[in-house]
């Protein structure tokens, strides 16, 4: 695992729009119409770029999975974060969504414990290597780094395919939240060495 260079941005956007899809979260918040793809493409510009600012951004040493890591606890406004947000809502969320995506954001935001924590925005592999071990490899990799950064891993998942995989790994769920779909919050403890 390695950390992204700004330069593998497109990469990453890629690997997570392809991967994200037919994600029911994703899909909650983009505006459904002939150009969804560009809006999930924006949405992964949007949350690399966040990621990039205040947390970390990584790829798999053969570049065929991806991860964003979010620090809450450093995010800041910042007139780039704003104006990051705002081409958020242009671009990929649309004016009719804006109420239920901060009302989700809301929901999220009140059951995330307020700790440092290793937030897991994104996690994906590029489709065509799903299956294969990769996602696997990475996600041991990102939780040694979570465990040398001290911080417990942190994430939400729509899709019931992954619980699994997550336990597999010491998740736990911690909370469900009902939208039109069901939110998984998960959570893993700082891993031992």
């Amino acid at each position: 695992m390695k950390k992204a260079e700004y330069n593998e941005k497109n990469l990453i956007v890629d690997i997570l729009t392809k991967s994200f899809e037919s994600n029911q979260s994703v899909n909650y918040i983009v505006k459904q119409d002939e150009k969804k793809l560009k809006r999930i493409e924006a949405l992964m510009n949007y949350s690399f770029e966040v990621c990039y600012l205040f947390g970390d951004v990584f790829l798999s040493d053969d570049n065929k999975a991806c991860a964003l890591v979010l620090y809450p606890d450093k995010k800041k406004t910042t007139i780039k974060s704003i104006m990051l947000d705002v081409n958020l809502i242009l671009s990929c969320v649309g004016i009719e969504n804006i109420k239920k995506t901060l009302d989700r954001e809301a929901i999220i935001k009140k059951i995330q414990p307020k700790v440092p924590m290793y937030y897991l925005w994104f996690i994906g592999v590029d489709p065509d290597f799903q299956n294969t071990g990769i996602g696997s490899v990475f996600l041991d990799e990102l939780i040694e780094d979570s465990r040398v950064k001290g911080r417990p891993i942190y994430l939400e998942t729509s899709t019931l395919k992954n619980l699994p995989w997550y336990q597999k790994f010491g998740f736990n769920i911690y909370h469900e939240a009902d939208l039109s779909y069901k939110l998984f919050f998960l959570r893993r403890e700082l891993a031992k060495p």
